[in-house]
């Protein structure tokens, strides 16, 4: 028996599915619908874990994962085959969203901060050097929240919608989204200042 065909099969890809994966790459320049939803049954598995895994959150994984095949469609003409095989493209896509989603989830920090304070935005560039604790206990604080203060929390930081919008989506009067609203501020800032003097112990 011959030893030396492993390291090839390993390195390389089977024929078949490359010929498959050409093929999608091909439907995706042209854009075809068929070619493009094997494309999100094939890679929206691996798009949707890195996202969960660098979020820690399935909610916000879950839009990056559609925001990621949704700029795939979009920016399907960037796509080159002769630079690269489409995963890789896909996966340079998500590390994008993700660096988009977290440093997102850092305004909506500095956001939930100045509201409980009833303070004012801080300044664009200033750093909070809790940045990385307050993101855990807010995620894991959020999923905490009675139903309708989550919803409308989870609309106004990650669909950025105003009082009066979410109002109208949920049908809410807005005097009600206010309250909801401001009691889960109120919530998560004591959660966040809670999660600092546990981490910064005696």
């Amino acid at each position: 028996m011959s030893t030396h065909t492993r390291p090839t099969a390993a390195l390389a890809p089977p024929a078949a599915e490359t010929r498959y994966e050409d093929e999608l790459a091909r439907g995706l320049r042209a854009a075809d619908a068929n070619a493009f939803a094997a494309i999100y049954r094939r890679w929206g598995p691996l798009v949707h874990t890195l996202a969960t895994r660098s979020l820690g959150d399935t909610h916000e994984a879950e839009d990056v994962t559609q925001q990621v095949f949704l700029g795939a469609w979009r920016g399907r003409d960037g796509f080159h085959p002769e630079r690269g095989p489409l995963g890789a493209w896909l996966v340079g896509i998500t590390r994008r969203k993700i660096a988009d989603a977290l440093a997102a989830r850092t305004r909506r920090l500095a956001l939930v901060d100045s509201a409980a304070r009833g303070t004012g935005p801080p300044p664009p560039d200033a750093e909070v050097p809790e940045n990385v604790l307050d993101r855990v206990l807010l995620v894991d604080e959020l999923s905490r929240l009675p139903r309708h203060q989550r919803d409308v929390l989870r609309l106004a930081f990650y669909e950025d919608l105003t009082q009066s919008q979410i109002a109208e989506r949920t049908g809410m009067p807005l005097g009600t989204v206010k309250s909801h609203a401001r009691r889960g501020l109120h919530r998560l800032r004591g959660a966040i200042e809670q999660g600092r003097a546990r981490g910064t112990g005696p």
